[in-house]
């Protein structure tokens, strides 16, 4: 695979062209040229609605139904139909959630994690206001679950939703071990939100044991706007989403062609691409991390393995995470703390606070995220620039 390299497309990422060192891609990362490709035609030539008749509409119904075979093979789906398109990862998750839980007869019982993306924890609080019961498993410091205490509270539950890999911290969950101690129980659904892990992880069917996964694109060099779900064969859910019953009544609304091309292709190509992104990208942020504990000396990272290759999450003490955020960025640095509301004001984070951590510890995180686009060099210069800017404001 040609990649462009890193250098020309951190400055394509920003006007000062010299300057930023874009380390914020678990929010979303670039376009791969070869998903932006993938999807002009649908944007140009083949525009059409696919719920049509005529030719130009075939050619986008064709489009769709090739994707959709193509990303029942990629996660080891037993048939395409298994596939459901939504708008993103938390349509995906609603779906998943709500669906399932209200589709779930005599079962009332959601189970779920409190360092869950709020995409999983609003979808499952909006069906507790339904009249579902809501159980929240604690984790350990390092915001891992106990898939044995998990599978404990499944009971008359219709859905279980543990992520696959933390998008905050980069936590990888013990998924798999979890599907099958639930499944010996019987009667629960799992699913799995996978957002964050496919870029650098092996999700499927088979490794996840999930009977749900969602999957976004723009975490993956493609387009924002467009996910999927994939749902096992004879799992009932409950559409979120009412109107023309597109997607065999799981999804109503007309279909996104070019995202969900573009989802597709950029799934592909980080499939083809994983082993080398961790040895690329995995090698940028341990770089990253050594330089700056040789810089500085007390950084604190957060947990130890197994965590996301891309993901760095860790403090500086007596450095605040929303002043350092700030000066960061205007030293050329893009990173990320806590969850931003829509206000851009930082809230403290509710992973972090599940994982027992004090106000002060939290009020001092920041999460580095490198993508596709990084290598090593990247990450000395990333984590000089960092110093440079923690020494300032301390």
């Amino acid at each position: 695979m040609h990649y462009v390299h890193s250098g020309l497309l951190q400055r394509a990422l920003c006007e000062n062209v010299a300057a930023m060192l874009y380390l914020d891609h678990a929010a979303t990362t670039v376009v791969r040229p070869e998903v932006r490709d993938a999807m002009a035609p649908y944007l140009e030539d083949a525009f059409g609605n696919p719920s049509g008749i005529h030719g130009v509409s075939r050619r986008a119904k064709n489009a769709i139904e090739e994707a959709r075979e193509r990303a029942a093979d990629l996660l080891g789906a037993s048939q395409p139909l298994e596939i459901v398109f939504t708008g993103g990862g938390t349509e995906a998750d609603n779906l998943a959630v709500v669906g399932a839980a209200i589709a779930g007869g005599g079962r009332r019982r959601i189970v779920t994690t409190p360092i869950e993306h709020e995409a999983v924890l609003e979808s499952a609080r909006f069906a507790e206001k339904l009249g579902c019961e809501l159980v929240v498993v604690g984790v350990d410091h390092e915001g891992r679950v106990d898939p044995a205490v998990v599978a404990a509270a499944c009971d008359d539950a219709s859905i279980v939703s543990v992520m696959a890999a933390n998008n905050e911290t980069g936590a990888v969950q013990p998924i798999a071990e979890v599907a099958d101690l639930v499944h010996a129980r019987g009667g629960s659904v799992i699913h799995t939100d996978a957002v964050q892990a496919f870029i650098s992880e092996e999700v499927s069917v088979a490794a996840t044991g999930a009977d749900m996964i969602s999957i976004a694109g723009h975490k993956l060099g493609g387009p924002k706007g467009a996910g999927l779900l994939y749902v096992r064969t004879g799992i009932n859910l409950e559409p979120v989403l009412h109107g023309g019953g597109q997607e065999l009544g799981r999804r109503s609304g007309t279909h996104n062609v070019a995202g969900i091309v573009g989802l597709v292709s950029a799934m592909e190509a980080s499939a083809a691409d994983r082993d080398a992104f961790r040895r690329r990208v995995g090698g940028a942020r341990d770089r990253f991390e050594d330089v700056l504990r040789a810089e500085l000396g007390d950084v604190v990272l957060t947990i130890g393995e197994p965590r996301l290759v891309q993901h760095s999450h860790l403090r500086i003490p007596g450095v605040a995470s929303e002043t350092f955020l700030i000066r960061l960025d205007q030293a050329g640095v893009a990173a990320a703390a806590g969850s931003a509301c829509q206000s851009g004001a930082i809230d403290k984070s509710h992973v972090l606070e599940a994982m027992g951590a004090s106000d002060q510890v939290a009020a001092e995180s920041v999460r580095f995220t490198f993508g596709w686009v990084n290598d090593v060099v990247d990450g000395e210069q990333a984590a000089k620039r960092v110093a440079a800017v923690a020494r300032e404001v301390r």
